[in-house]
């Protein structure tokens, strides 16, 4: 079926990992990704409620899949904005796989629905490569669930064929990815079509718990058993902030000299903390000076 050796020993098979697939026979790749550890380690850092936790736990495995298509060093951001339950719902992950995310003013969550925690709002899929220029799109979030809302979001945009299933249990979370390649194999539009849709049937009868509990190469051969698959070594992934003191000093900066001051006059000590994973960074008067000037006292 497939061309690799088996996971690495020692390690649990498809834990906090994404792996690609591609079709022999046909111009179709395929991207699975399970995070639990990762997952674990994000959530344990807030009080969500049980649907909210849901929720993250799809927009992480959302923006791992979709960071698989990157061709390039960079991140990759996805931004739910809405008027429901959860204002705002965030994941990044970047090349090197590392990966966190938030769900901000969620506090009274209560609802387990996704037009409830999630209704009337926009998705906001966010490049941001180390070398080059951002680039976003925007889509409605629709229909009942965040990976549909993807689906419309790549229906709508001129790009290949792609596909997305995703999981989350609270605790776990998983998903598959699907997309269609530039002709090679098969230049024949009615045979890519019939070969895009024999892929995306068999996608669409995946079980939420598969792709929360197997590994790449067990739902790979669950799902296509019956196709000429390779199966390619594993990304590993973990959670990873990206704040540092420095950041959080040019944000001050960016405040300008006044406001430092008068923060620094209310409250003697400047205070601030990452709501991604509560690291609090401290400034007195002194570590400030080059931002209030010289003549500031």
């Amino acid at each position: 079926m497939d061309k690799t050796s088996d996971e690495q020993p020692g390690a649990n098979p498809g834990d906090d990992e994404s792996r690609r697939f591609l079709f022999e026979e046909a111009d179709i790749r395929g991207e699975t990704v399970r995070l639990m550890r990762a997952f674990r380690s994000i959530t344990t850092i807030h009080q969500y409620a049980p649907g909210v936790r849901r929720m993250l736990g799809e927009i992480l495995a959302a923006a791992v899949l979709l960071r698989s298509t990157l061709k390039f060093e960079g991140k990759l951001v996805l931004q739910a904005r809405s008027g429901g339950q959860i204002p705002l719902l965030m994941a990044e992950c970047n090349t090197a796989g590392d990966v966190r995310g938030i769900a901000r003013g969620a506090a009274t969550a209560t609802a387990t629905r996704f037009d409830q925690l999630l209704g009337d709002g926009q998705l906001a899929i966010t490049i941001d490569p180390l070398k080059g220029r951002r680039y976003q799109g925007i889509v409605p979030l629709s229909g009942d669930s965040l990976a549909h809302s993807l689906d419309g979001y790549f229906a709508q945009s001129e790009q290949l064929g792609t596909r997305i299933w995703l999981a989350s249990d609270g605790h776990r979370a998983g998903g598959l990815l699907l997309q269609q390649l530039p002709p090679q194999l098969a230049r024949d539009a009615e045979q890519r079509a019939r070969q895009w849709e024999h892929a995306c049937t068999l996608a669409a009868t995946v079980e939420p718990r598969e792709l929360l509990e197997l590994p790449a190469r067990e739902l790979a051969h669950r799902l296509y058993h019956q196709d000429s698959l390779r199966l390619f070594p594993g990304t590993p992934l973990r959670f990873h902030c990206s704040c540092s003191r420095e950041r959080t000093r040019n944000a001050l900066s960016a405040l300008g000299s006044e406001e430092v001051q008068s923060l620094l006059q209310e409250m003697g000590v400047i205070t601030m903390d990452c709501e991604f994973c509560n690291q609090q960074y401290r400034f007195a008067r002194e570590d400030l000076q080059d931002i209030l000037g010289p003549t500031l006292h």
